[in-house]
Parts: C-alpha cells; structure tokens; sequence
C-alpha cells in the first residue's frame, strides 16, 4: 500500500512512543515528524504538510482533545488517531477522531491505523 503523501504528526509527551511510533512508521515508508507538546504541534501544522496525526490525550501542556477542535477548524483535511491510555473511552464533547488507538498498542494496530487514515 502507497503511503500518504504528506506527513505524520506524532504528538506525545513521551519520548519513548515518539520514538517507536518514529522509527515504525519510517520503516513502513511514511515521513514522520514528531512534537512533545501542543506548542510543538501547532508549529508543525505551520510549517508542513500535516496529513495524518497521532495525538495523545492527555499531554503535560493541556488536552489532546481541544487540539483535536483546533484541528477540526483548522485544518479540515488532516485525518487524527487519539492515543489513549485510560481504560475508558475519552469524553470527546461531540468531536470524533478518525481512530482511536489504546496504549498499550501493537505495531500492526499503529501501521494498520496509519495505513487506514493514509487512505
């Protein structure tokens, strides 16, 4: 299957995901960009072609799910897998991501995600 043709945005806090999700989703033949914060992931937006994002939930600067709204307004066409490692469904205030993706996850649920928001 042909990878996207713009990137993936890892957005985690934690730099051991960042990393297996990086050095994965390369091996499989996607670009990978990644940021440890909203901050960081806000400027990627900015600065690339941000097709697909893997966003976690709860990140040490604020919520997963109100950059999943920013996104949603701000950037239509971008596809977002959540990252989550609560037990329970996250409470996503009427937004829906195109995935959803339980910590911990195996690298086929990753690639196979990524594949089915690639398109």
């Amino acid at each position: 299957m042909k990878p996207p043709s713009g990137s993936v945005l890892v957005v985690d806090d934690d730099r051991a995901i960042r990393l297996l999700c990086r050095v994965n989703l390369e091996l499989e033949g996607w670009r990978v960009r990644e940021a440890a914060s909203l901050a960081e992931a806000r400027e990627a937006f900015a600065t690339g072609d941000v097709k697909a994002v893997l966003l976690d939930v709860h990140l040490t600067d604020g919520s997963g799910i109100a950059f999943l709204e920013e996104i949603r307004r701000d950037h239509p066409d971008a596809r977002v897998a959540l990252l989550t490692g609560t037990v329970d469904s996250p409470s996503l205030d009427g937004l829906t991501p195109d995935a959803l993706i339980p910590k911990p996850f195996t690298l086929d649920e990753l690639v196979g995600t990524i594949r089915s928001l690639g398109g």
